[in-house]
C-alpha cells in the first residue's frame, strides 16, 4: 500500500520548470532513492514533501498524498502540523542544520514538546533514549554539550536521532553523508539503515550516489532537470538500466574493485539526448 504518493508534480521559479510532472510513491516501511547530479530537483522534492520550497518557488500543479491526505490542499497550519507529526528530515549538513548558539539537548527535544505536546521530562527521557540508540556514548554530556564540540560524525547521529524522535512514518534524508569523511559516511548509512528497519519507517533518500542507493534503497527514481527518467526496483536497475542516462550513470559510477580504472563520464550525446527530451515535453506542456 503507497505511503506517499506524488502525482504528475510540476513547480516553477518564473517561467522556468524545475520539477517537470513528476511522480513516485513510497510505500510503508520502504527506502526509494531519488538519484541525479546536481540540480536534478532531487531536494526539490523532499522540500516539497515537507512544505519548505523556497518562497520563489510556484507549485503549479499535483498533488502529494501522505496517508490518504492530499497535502497542498491543506490550509498552511493543518499541513505544519500533519508533517511535524508524521514526517522529518535528516539534512545534508550537521554543522549548519544544528544551532551553534544553544545546547544539544533542546534541538532534540523542543520539536517533542512544541509540536507534539510532550512535557520537558518525557521528551528529556526520549532524547537520551535515542542518543543511546545512535551509539553516542555519554549521553548526558551531549546533551549538554554545543555542536561545535562535537565531531562531524556525532552531529550527524545527533541529527538521525532529532528525526526518530517523535516515531516520524516517513524521513527524508537530503545526501546526509555529503559533508562527512568515508569512514564516518559507512558508519552513519549503516545507522541509517538500521534505525530505519528497527521503527519500520518509510525512507526518501536523495543521494547522486549509486553506489548508496545498492545498500540501503529497494527502489529509486532517477532525474534530470527535474523530470524522472526512470523508476524501478534496485535491482532491477542494477541488473540493466532502462533508460540510456541512467545506463550512463551506472557506468560512469567509480568501480572500487579495481581502484587503477579510469572513470567514465556520461556521454555528451547522451545529455543531448535528455536534453532534447526535456525540451519537447516543455514544448507539448506550454512551458516554451
Amino acid at each position: 500500500m503507497s505511503f506517499l504518493t506524488i502525482e504528475n508534480l510540476s513547480a516553477f521559479v518564473g517561467p522556468a520548470p524545475i520539477l517537470r510532472d513528476v511522480s513516485l510513491t513510497v510505500t510503508a516501511g520502504e527506502v526509494r532513492g531519488l538519484v541525479g547530479e546536481s540540480g536534478a530537483g532531487k531536494s526539490m522534492i523532499g522540500k516539497a514533501v515537507l512544505g519548505t520550497l523556497p518562497p520563489a518557488v510556484r507549485v503549479a500543479s499535483g498533488r502529494i498524498v501522505l496517508e490518504g491526505e492530499d497535502l497542498l490542499a491543506m490550509r498552511p497550519r493543518d499541513r505544519r502540523r500533519v508533517i511535524g507529526a508524521r514526517a522529518a528530515l535528516i539534512p545534508q549538513d550537521p554543522l549548519t542544520a544544528l544551532n551553534p548558539s544553544r545546547r544539544v539537548g533542546p534541538q532534540i527535544t523542543n520539536r517533542l514538546v512544541d509540536i507534539l505536546g510532550w512535557t520537558r521530562h518525557d521528551a528529556q527521557v526520549r532524547a537520551l533514549e535515542l542518543l543511546d540508540e545512535v551509539h553516542i556514548p555519554e549521553p548526558e554530556r551531549v546533551m549538554r554539550a554545543y555542536p561545535h564540540e562535537l565531531s562531524g560524525g556525532m552531529r550527524q547521529r545527533i541529527l538521525i536521532a532529532s528525526a526518530f524522535a517523535a516515531e516520524p512514518r516517513l524521513i527524508i534524508a537530503d545526501e546526509p553523508t555529503t559533508a562527512l569523511d568515508v569512514t564516518v559516511q559507512k558508519q552513519i548509512l549503516r545507522l541509517i539503515r538500521e534505525m530505519q528497519a528497527r521503527h519500520g519507517t518509510a525512507l526518501l533518500f536523495v543521494t547522486h550516489d549509486l553506489g548508496v542507493v545498492s545498500k540501503i534503497c529497494q527502489s529509486l527514481t532517477v532525474l534530470y532537470g527535474g523530470k524522472v527518467l526512470e523508476d524501478t526496483r534496485v535491482g532491477d536497475f542494477f541488473a540493466g538500466p532502462t533508460h540510456p542516462y541512467s545506463a550512463a550513470l551506472l557506468a560512469a559510477t567509480p568501480k572500487y574493485t579495481d581502484p587503477d580504472a579510469s572513470l567514465t563520464p556520461v556521454p555528451e550525446a547522451v545529455i543531448d539526448g535528455v536534453r532534447a527530451e526535456i525540451e519537447a515535453f516543455d514544448r507539448m506542456h506550454g512551458h516554451v
